[in-house]
């Protein structure tokens, strides 16, 4: 029986005019709010942790016991950040949600905010979404009209002003500190953990950072309580998750499923049409760029966290990510393919380490060699101990965050999976499959 798609935050996606306030009130929108301010911030928090939502940028960390880090009786201004940024090749839910339903994350991020005691929240959205924060300013102005934002929101004694923030497009504001840099007017350098946000985030004070798609939920589960979000997908990472499929595949999109309800195979075949006729799989980045890629062997494992070595310490040996699919057939040099990451990770290093700054593009250089027929005998184990040295595959990164090993894992995946091709990319003097120069990367 083919799998079917569990809607809850993509539910309301076609809606016309869904961006407009009255539309969204229509669709129950806000509701969840009005319900959240008669509840104490504890409350909402609580509700929140037993819920068993897990943040969706692709750490899976319980948002509740986040939040719990924030202080009960904060003393300086206290914020909340929403990382809009979605730098991560492959991955394009956020911009969705922003463009469909703005609201929803509106509203979830007043509930979140109320339940740190924040009293600013920015949405920081990637620079590129241009069309997305005029959309979200208006959802903004309709909402501060209508009493939601502002002083004293619908008569509760709580006060929030929420605004967006541009970013410039760059990869490391993914990544929470670096998004806190850059939001004050700062280079984006990651900075070292402990301290942590919830201790001193932006501007020295108390700041949770949570991406699009696991405020989006938040409405829901303040709506329908934490048991009906538990009743769905796996016992340790509950609820549905969004996953965007790219590649070789005939119909590429978003599908939001419980997260133990699929196949990698039946996403692939049943959700994406399947491949073109007369292509075969030949591999499949799981979660994003920064993830290791899967074998044909291997797509019958069910797309859960928990199944996943990182983040849920199960038994497949590689990265759940942040369901950024993307397949690749067997027209696919996978040499060319690891070339292309590595120059856009050497592109976007913020250069603040040492391993990230020298590394990532002496890497690119090997692959470049290898791909144009200039590769020596001795360049797979340079690479290999090139990535080791920055992260060894799912252990310890060298690196201030963890840019290391998004650069590393894939190295680690492509090299160990595909090396035959990489050693005939070296003893034949250049690339063996028979692909259109104009698709590959540029010399």
């Amino acid at each position: 029986m083919p799998v079917e798609e569990h809607k809850i935050i993509t539910k309301r996606f076609g809606v016309e005019n869904l961006q407009d306030l009255e539309v969204y009130r229509a669709h129950n929108g806000y509701r969840a709010l009005e319900k959240a301010l008669r509840m104490t911030p504890d409350e909402v928090v609580e509700t929140v942790q037993d819920s068993g939502l897990a943040g969706r940028g692709g750490a899976w960390f319980p948002t509740g016991m986040k939040w719990g880090f924030m202080p009960k009786a904060p003393t300086v201004p206290s914020y909340l950040c929403v990382n809009a940024d979605e730098s991560e090749p492959g991955t394009f839910k956020d911009r969705q949600l922003l463009r469909w339903d703005p609201h929803q994350l509106l509203e979830g991020t007043i509930i979140a905010a109320y339940a740190i005691r924040a009293s600013v929240a920015y949405i920081y959205i990637r620079g590129e979404m241009w069309e997305e924060m005029v959309q979200m300013d208006g959802a903004i102005a309709q909402a501060r009209a209508a009493g939601y934002i502002g002083k004293n929101i619908l008569g509760s004694g709580y006060d929030l002003e929420v605004y967006t923030h541009p970013g410039a497009g760059a990869y490391i504001c993914g990544e929470e500190m670096g998004l806190i840099q850059s939001l004050e007017g700062k280079r984006a350098e990651p900075r070292a953990k402990p301290p942590f946000p919830a201790q001193k985030g932006v501007f020295g004070c108390p700041t949770i950072v949570n991406n699009v798609q696991t405020l989006s939920y938040v409405p829901h589960i303040v709506n329908h309580g934490a048991d009906w979000f538990k009743g769905m997908g796996s016992e340790r990472y509950p609820g549905t998750f969004v996953f965007c499929v790219s590649g070789h595949v005939r119909r590429p999109g978003l599908f939001e499923l419980e997260t133990n309800a699929a196949t990698m195979r039946e996403i692939i075949y049943d959700l994406a049409g399947g491949l073109y006729e007369g292509r075969k799989l030949k591999a499949v980045i799981p979660g994003g760029a920064s993830t290791a890629p899967m074998t044909p062997d291997q797509i019958d494992i069910v797309m859960d966290p928990a199944g996943f070595l990182l983040p849920g310490r199960g038994e497949f040996r590689g990265m759940f990510g942040t369901g950024g699919v993307i397949v690749m057939d067997d027209t696919t040099c996978m040499v060319d393919a690891l070339l292309n990451l590595m120059h856009f990770f050497a592109h976007e290093s913020c250069g603040q380490c040492t391993p990230c700054r020298e590394g990532c593009p002496w890497a690119r250089d090997i692959l470049w060699r290898i791909e144009h027929g200039q590769g020596r005998a001795e360049d797979l184990d340079t690479l290999v101990d090139v990535a080791n040295n920055v992260s060894p595959f799912l252990g310890p990164f060298t690196t201030i965050c963890p840019f290391g090993a998004a650069f590393a894992y894939p190295i680690h995946g492509f090299v160990q999976t595909f090396r035959s091709e990489f050693e005939a990319h070296i003893e034949g003097g250049g690339c063996p499959i028979g692909q259109n120069e104009p698709d590959k990367v540029p010399g």
